[in-house]
């Protein structure tokens, strides 16, 4: 029993290590789209955060950056193959596997009317939208919040803590890295899934995110005096836009 007990443990810890690593793309992604990344009002620009890691964070911003550009991308590029409206049918299914931990999110922040939206975005996609692929919801106004636990618990008054460049993984702060491992590990689409196949929907998911993005990501980094300033800044002005809102 104490076997089996400590095999789920590192099966359980291994399915978050993977889950975040692959969530690298998402978030490259995310950085590259100008109206998605940047969603701050005024508040959000005069924001700071400590970087105490500065140093070290910069070596895995490198190591992220070249990941992202010799490993995840040159896949992307292939499933450019692919129309559009397909990847984009399929970005739909993916963040619709979101909705439940996002309303979970909304009502933990107090904002019921939200959580509901959610929901009812989730049953609506899910069955009229065959399973996701399909977004009906946004067509009868239920637009898409996209809440998580990170911003759950700044909602709380719990502040970024510091600023950390995560091997694999990409931008956070101490706060956002334990909302992100909590809203990851529960989930509750992911239940009942074996631990390849949520990595694989983890990965897939990124991938299709980056297929659909169209190199932004370099355009910025190129043009970046100091690449690893910019997305800093771009980042932290983002999730405070996504907090406030």
């Amino acid at each position: 029993m104490i076997r089996i007990t400590t095999h789920r443990k590192l099966l359980a810890i291994t399915l978050l290590a993977l889950e975040l690593c692959c969530s690298l793309t998402a978030r490259a992604a995310d950085t590259a789209k100008d109206d998605d990344f940047f969603e701050f009002d005024d508040k959000a620009a005069n924001v700071t955060i400590a970087d105490p890691f500065e140093s070290i964070n910069r070596v895995t911003f490198a190591f992220n950056d070249k990941m992202y550009r010799y490993a995840m991308k040159p896949i992307a590029r292939g499933l450019r193959v692919l129309p559009d409206p397909v990847l984009k049918s399929f970005s739909n299914f993916f963040n619709n596997l979101k909705e439940p931990i996002s309303a979970f999110s909304a009502l933990l922040q107090g904002q019921p009317v939200n959580a509901a939206s959610e929901i009812g975005r989730f049953v609506l996609n899910s069955t009229v939208g065959f399973f996701g692929f399909l977004d009906p919801a946004t067509e009868v106004g239920l637009v898409e919040d996209d809440e998580d636990l990170g911003q759950t618990l700044a909602t709380w008054g719990i502040g970024n803590g510091f600023y950390l460049v995560v091997p694999f993984y990409g931008s956070s702060s101490l706060r956002d890295l334990t909302g992100d491992f909590a809203t990851s590990a529960l989930n509750p689409v992911f239940r009942n899934l074996e631990t390849g196949e949520v990595v694989g929907i983890t990965f897939t998911s990124a991938e299709v995110r980056i297929a659909l993005d169209k190199d932004s990501y370099e355009g910025f980094y190129a043009n970046s005096l100091d690449p690893y300033i910019f997305f800093r800044t771009a980042w932290l002005e983002n999730r405070e836009g996504k907090i406030r809102n």
